[in-house]
């Protein structure tokens, strides 16, 4: 089985290759994906890595709060996204309408 690797707060000048290589220390890499953004093209600062069960484990203790371009890594294991995609909240009654008080006749 493999695990998939949260990997936060990367420098924007990481390259897949370099957190390969970091990750790699640990054990064999299956896959890597820096996350950018979809309209500027520009890296958002986190992507996700994917490594066997106890390869994943050892880079996680390991790499949890290392230094990688002057940013201290936040390394967990990735949560499954959850159904319905962004959009925060919102929803509830908003109250409205209501005349309360002014009269401009």
């Amino acid at each position: 089985m493999s695990k998939r690797i949260y990997v936060g707060n990367l420098p924007f000048s990481a390259t897949e290759d370099e957190v390969r290589e970091k990750f790699s220390e640990h054990g064999e890499v299956i896959s890597v994906a820096l996350i950018t953004d979809r309209e500027t093209g520009r890296p958002r600062g986190f992507g996700f890595v994917e490594m066997d069960d106890d390869a994943a484990l050892a880079a996680i203790s390991a790499l949890d709060g290392q230094q990688m371009g002057g940013r201290s890594l936040r390394v967990n294991e990735a949560q499954p996204r959850r159904e319905g995609g962004g959009g925060g909240g919102g929803g509830g009654y908003r109250g409205g309408g209501g005349g309360g008080g002014y009269n401009r006749w």
